[in-house]
């Protein structure tokens, strides 16, 4: 496909597992927000002199944390999406059954949550991300889409992103086609002149390739089998600029 033919304006962006590798930042999140709030909420109790039978996390494991979080995910369908949501009213619950009162329930719930989306922030992007995306906002108007609860623009790399849409809090995660339809608004671009750069085929691929958008697929280790035309497969995001290349189009380097 050549310039005569392909028109890029913008390029949109998954952040999770497409500008940084997410699985450690989750475990070190999950694990070490649920630990801080089992020991201060210890030492607390023990500082104003009350005593439960059980620490918090001795009656609530992880475990029982994520499945209350999947339980309200499922008497709560709209919200599925907004983990912050899930997380917080999951723990306000549990608080609640250790034997906190509403208020302190509340409180703690929400000082955990502080503590979790400080460590969530702790993202590492790929050594090439930074320069990439400044070239790119050279050429291309730059947008940010996500399932997850990463602010863009709590990181650095937030300034490359005029546009970021965080879908849980649109009540409308990916797949929903809305995330894209908000971002190619903002960005006043037609879905034929944009490009979705993700690693999901179901929440990336699949929603964007029905809008009529280019797609760069992160998927490393797959084989090279055949693709819809406008899904072009990448091992790393680092491997972008070369695909610009090849549809003749505006590219770093």
């Amino acid at each position: 496909m050549t310039r005569q033919t392909l028109h890029l304006e913008a390029i949109t962006f998954d952040l999770d597992d497409t500008l940084w590798d997410n699985h450690g930042v989750m475990v070190a999140t999950e694990t070490g927000h649920y630990a801080w709030l089992d020991e201060a909420l210890h030492e607390w109790l023990s500082r104003n002199g009350r005593t439960f039978s059980q620490r918090f996390m001795e009656q609530f494991p992880l475990e029982c944390f994520e499945g209350r979080r999947r339980a309200l995910a499922r008497a709560h369908p709209l919200r599925r999406g907004d983990f912050t949501w899930l997380r917080e009213q999951a723990l306000r619950e549990l608080l609640s059954e250790h034997g906190l009162d509403p208020v302190m329930a509340e409180q703690w719930a929400r000082r955990a949550m502080a503590r979790f989306m400080e460590l969530r922030h702790r993202v590492a992007p790929h050594p090439e991300v930074e320069a990439l995306l400044v070239e790119l906002g050279r050429h291309y108007r730059l947008a940010s889409i996500t399932n997850g609860n990463v602010d863009v623009q709590r990181l650095a790399l937030g300034r490359h992103f005029p546009v970021a849409i965080a879908a849980g809090e649109l009540l409308a995660p990916k797949p929903d086609a809305r995330p894209f339809l908000a971002a190619l608004a903002r960005l006043g671009t037609a879905p034929s002149r944009a490009l979705h750069v993700g690693d999901s085929w179901r929440e990336d691929v699949e929603p964007a390739r029905r809008l009529g958008m280019q797609v760069a697929w992160i998927s490393p280790h797959i084989d090279e089998l055949p693709l819809p035309p406008g899904i072009h497969r990448l091992d790393h995001v680092r491997e972008l600029p070369e695909l610009l290349r090849r549809l003749g189009q505006m590219a770093p380097g």
